[in-house]
């Protein structure tokens, strides 16, 4: 039985309760939904922003070739960035750099742990190599400068590491400088983890140290949604894959695409030398673009979450698919043969406007015998170089004639991991004309890589309010 002292020290409890959620609230109990951070679309630099809509896919006149794989089918794409030019060889080795720095420092980290030594200098001022090798040894040595959160986490996961990698979480020590020159290496260890990096003399030749490319991978996770998504059981963990991907292009596709012929000189200065850094890279398979990708979105996050200011991490970078990589290789013009519009390769004047093969056995009638500088030639509408020539460029999509059947008009797109038969377009400097319209279809395998195939990346648009259609795209950045 409730007395009436009672009711008052309830009405007085709801009261200081009523007051309480008064002054500390400011929806006046509305439901106004969770507040985040205010979302500032950036656009990514050397990408374009395409503008989402629908455009005619496939072949709009007769298929000369008799493929016939490409049917006309009104398609739907959402908004995305691309980049302007296909990644160069100069922006590929950033990420084989990148990589290289990362599997010398674990090598030098694992030699500390494993010889017992640690930083005597705190990590070093960042200023100078290392005076030995226990300043490589991982950064979370020292529990007792660790937050509760990265001492648990260190304690529960990073100590014990994973089935598949011991090693698995274990911060490394980017402050130290790495010793380049040999006559500054601090002491025999790090002399022994330099030379585990490099081919061995039996295998070198003219005196050249060279670097065994092989020992380069780059390790990451990404989960399969579509599987998952079609699973009617199963855990998350089943899902998730780990790819560990060589990450230095095959320079050896110069002489193995092309037999009974003399293509030495690229096999030895295409890739690394700095004539050829605004080239488009190629020898590089589809897996290793993938993996590209991956490294792409992990630098530019590692960036947001060292910098000062308050940001949301950037989504995915990725291969466009098939529909993605048509729509905006046409650049804003419907029923197109090529990028530029015309049916014709050449311009008023007689010039090229891609680079290929015009004529039989003559590489040269367009001015140029290989590739050519990513930013060559005339862009199209939205701003895109070589979409048509140069190298051919890998997409994400799997290819089979009859897709365009099944697909779905809304971003269509054939993710099947199974299939190994993997959509490239755009011809390249060593294909005829047929191969360079927007509509021409071409596969490789995912594990090939080839002299003349390449990529580009994309990002997905955060929002929908952009389209071609409604013509707003002046609202872009």
């Amino acid at each position: 039985m409730i007395t009436q002292i009672d009711m008052k020290k309830i009405f007085a409890f709801s009261a200081v309760m009523l007051i309480m959620v008064g002054c500390g609230s400011s929806d006046n109990g509305e439901l106004v939904g969770v507040k985040g951070k205010k979302w500032h679309p950036e656009k990514p630099f050397g990408m374009t922003l395409i503008p989402g809509g629908a455009f005619i896919m496939g072949k709009s006149d007769d298929d000369l070739a008799n493929v016939q794989d490409a049917p006309a089918k009104t398609v739907t794409v959402r908004s995305f960035y691309m980049d302007e030019t296909e990644i160069t060889n100069s922006e590929y080795r950033q990420y084989v750099v990148w990589v290289k720095d990362s599997t010398t420092r674990m090598r030098l980290a694992i030699m500390a742990e494993e010889m017992g030594q640690t930083s005597a200098t705190g990590g070093g001022s960042g200023k100078k190599s290392g005076g030995s090798i226990g300043d490589y040894a991982f950064s979370d040595t020292d529990t007792e400068k660790m937050s509760p959160y990265d001492k648990y986490m260190y304690e529960n996961y990073y100590s014990i590491g994973s089935t598949d990698d011991i090693y698995a979480g274990r911060r490394l020590n980017r402050k130290v400088k790495l010793a380049s020159e040999t006559s500054k290496y601090p002491d025999e260890y790090y002399v022994e983890v330099m030379d585990s990096l490099y081919l061995p003399a039996s295998e070198s030749f003219n005196g050249l140290k060279t670097m065994d490319v092989n020992k380069l991978k780059f390790r990451y996770t990404w989960m399969d949604i579509h599987a998952a998504a079609k699973a009617k059981t199963g855990k998350r963990s089943d899902f998730i894959k780990t790819e560990s991907v060589k990450v230095y292009p095959d320079t050896t596709v110069w002489i193995k695409d092309f037999a009974y012929s003399y293509n030495e000189p690229m096999h030895n200065d295409y890739f690394w030398h700095q004539a050829y850094s605004d080239y488009p890279v190629v020898g590089v398979s589809w897996s290793q673009a993938k993996a590209f990708c991956a490294w792409r979105t992990l630098n530019k996050n590692i960036s947001i979450k060292s910098s000062k200011k308050k940001r949301d991490l950037i989504n995915t970078f990725r291969l466009p698919t098939e529909a993605e990589w048509e729509y905006a290789a046409r650049g804003g013009l419907e029923s197109a043969t090529y990028p530029w519009g015309s049916i014709y390769s050449k311009n008023d004047r007689g010039c090229y406007l891609a680079n290929f093969k015009p004529n039989r056995g003559d590489y040269a009638a367009d001015g140029a015998l290989y590739t050519v500088e990513a930013k060559s030639y005339e862009p199209n509408g939205y701003n895109l170089y070589n979409m048509s020539g140069n190298v051919s460029e890998w997409t994400d999509s799997s290819y089979d004639a009859a897709s365009y059947e099944y697909v779905s008009s809304m971003n269509p797109n054939v993710p099947d991991s199974k299939n190994k038969r993997k959509v490239i377009r755009g011809g390249s400097w060593k294909d005829v004309a047929y191969f360079l319209q927007v509509s021409s279809r071409d596969y490789e395998y995912a594990d090939s890589a080839r002299s003349y195939i390449g990529f580009r990346t994309v990002q997905d648009y955060m929002g929908t309010q952009v389209t071609r259609n409604a013509g707003i795209t002046g609202k872009l950045r």
